[in-house]
């Protein structure tokens, strides 16, 4: 018999945890609930599954939390994380986004909607290779051990970041609308707005420091990561000389 992709679902609420996991059932899933963060972790611990709904409001540690510490996690790292909560702003989208998650789902959701977004989510769950080492320029992005470095110096970025370098890194010198950064990096799964991607490539250039101008705004289409501007001061000496 074939296994079943298992659903952790971490839902403080019993009867919305309960209906969910009796749809999941239906849906062709096997879900485990947890009603706060230290069951999820227990439930973590002993078996990794294919998919995490968290709630943001949990008692004790918070949804946003959680997902922050597992993303640091090697071991939990790569497990799609589907944020459910009632918040429904932007600004709350965008930070249950750069805390890890991969889809952001606001309540209430329907059924379908749901079970949806958790097959697009398990279909692009490794889209690309990330085991490689990629550079542009002086930047060197190394997908396996998660560290991104600048002429010797290692850079910090947020999850959400790395993400996005990694794409405009493999993908360097084109120009990328919001959209298809929105399809390739959150995956077109995802239903937020295109601003969101400014919020994140601006953040991107605050985490590169000074190879921030990498990272080119193409006027009235999108971005593009170049390696064409380390060289710009040294083909200026060469005009001058």
């Amino acid at each position: 018999m074939k296994n079943l992709p298992r659903v952790l679902i971490v839902e403080d609420e019993p009867a919305i945890a309960e209906l969910i996991q009796v749809n999941l059932k239906h849906g062709g899933f096997c879900p485990v609930v947890a009603y706060d963060s230290v069951a999820a972790q227990r439930e973590l611990d002993a078996v990794l599954p294919d998919v995490i709904l968290l709630d943001w409001m949990l008692p004790g540690q918070s949804g946003l939390s959680l997902a922050r510490h597992w993303r640091k996690q090697a071991r939990t790292k790569s497990i799609p994380i589907l944020m459910l909560t009632a918040r429904g702003d932007e600004p709350d989208k965008v930070a249950g986004l750069d805390a890890g998650a991969d889809d952001y789902i606001t309540k209430p959701f329907s059924t379908q909607e749901l079970l949806a977004r958790i097959r697009a989510v398990l279909r692009r769950r490794a889209p690309e290779s990330e085991s490689e080492s990629i550079a542009v320029g002086a930047l060197v992005l190394d997908a396996a051990t998660h560290r991104i470095a600048y002429q010797g110096q290692e850079l910090k970025l947020g999850p959400t970041e790395f993400k996005l370098l990694n794409y405009l890194m493999k993908h360097a010198e084109r120009v990328h609308s919001r959209s298809t950064l929105l399809d390739k990096v959150w995956g077109d799964h995802v239903f937020i707005e295109e601003r969101t991607v400014d919020v994140h490539v601006k953040r991107l250039r605050e985490a590169l420091g000074p190879a921030c101008a990498m990272v080119e705004t193409v006027r009235g289409t999108g971005y593009r990561l170049t390696g064409v501007k380390a060289q710009i001061p040294a083909i200026s000496a060469a005009v001058r000389a």
